[in-house]
């Protein structure tokens, strides 16, 4: 796995599609690696050149003290793309990745071709949620939050039929450093984006599924309401990780879009 460095710190990154193509650039999600995007990798490279990276604290990319801000992440993103050599992409992001695309469209608008949230909001009351989950990586690491953190992410349904996957996802939030986790926690914990979100430019799509309980549809509702000519797709029968769950009808929904800009 290469790694690069951005901002005085190595991040973990992938690479992969045709060189010459347009370049598409995925965003992990809190507590997953760049792995999260294993199921769209097929659907893409075949068109795209396919960036994937470790957001800051997360999988193989450095764990730098915290707290992080999501300007901080926004920096990094930016920063990895310049040490590229990249200077022009489509970016999607899922939950944190995707509120970490929301001010990147707003700080560096001149980076994006388009933009995709996924399953993500642009605030994430109460704070007290936050503190409770930072509260229990200290006191238990990664292995106290996966239980809860599976349970909201997949449906009962999912976990049934696809149990090695659940496995795996797993194993990503066991793997996140503590430190990490927390830092972003802290990001996510005090971030209240609506407000900018009038200010995004580039074409975008929003895709959410029909039961994440965590960033929920009428989320992703104010974002699409907020950002002008925005499309919004409610995938049914997934939760929160929707590129997993229903990653067919996700496939075909994103490079729909990305082929219409």
């Amino acid at each position: 796995m290469p790694t690069i460095q951005a901002k005085g710190i190595e991040f973990n990154y992938s690479l992969e599609g045709p060189s010459d193509a347009a370049t598409v650039s995925l965003s992990n999600s809190l507590m997953s690696n760049y792995g999260m995007w294993n199921a769209q990798m097929s659907a893409l490279t075949e068109t795209y050149q396919v960036l994937r990276y470790d957001t800051r604290g997360h999988g193989n990319t450095e764990v730098t003290p915290g707290p992080y801000t999501i300007e901080q992440l926004v920096d990094d993103v930016h920063a990895l793309h310049q040490a590229l050599g990249i200077a022009k992409t489509h970016f999607v992001g899922l939950s944190m990745g995707g509120m970490t695309g929301q001010l990147l469209a707003v700080k560096y608008p001149d980076l994006l071709l388009s933009l995709t949230l996924c399953d993500t909001a642009s605030h994430m009351p109460p704070e007290s949620a936050w503190d409770d989950r930072i509260n229990t990586a200290t006191d238990k690491g990664m292995d106290g939050l996966v239980e809860g953190t599976l349970a909201r992410w997949f449906t009962p349904a999912f976990h049934t039929s696809n149990p090695d996957e659940i496995a795996r996802v797993g194993d990503m939030i066991r793997s996140t450093a503590v430190n990490g986790f927390i830092a972003c926690c802290e990001a996510i914990k005090v971030m209240n984006q609506t407000s900018i979100l009038s200010n995004i430019t580039a074409p975008t799509m929003i895709i959410v599924g029909e039961e994440d309980a965590g960033t929920t549809p009428d989320m992703s509702r104010i974002i699409q309401a907020e950002i002008g000519g925005s499309e919004l797709e409610i995938l049914p029968q997934a939760a929160h990780l929707s590129n997993i769950e229903q990653a067919d009808a996700f496939n075909k929904t994103l490079r729909k879009f990305l082929s219409s800009v």
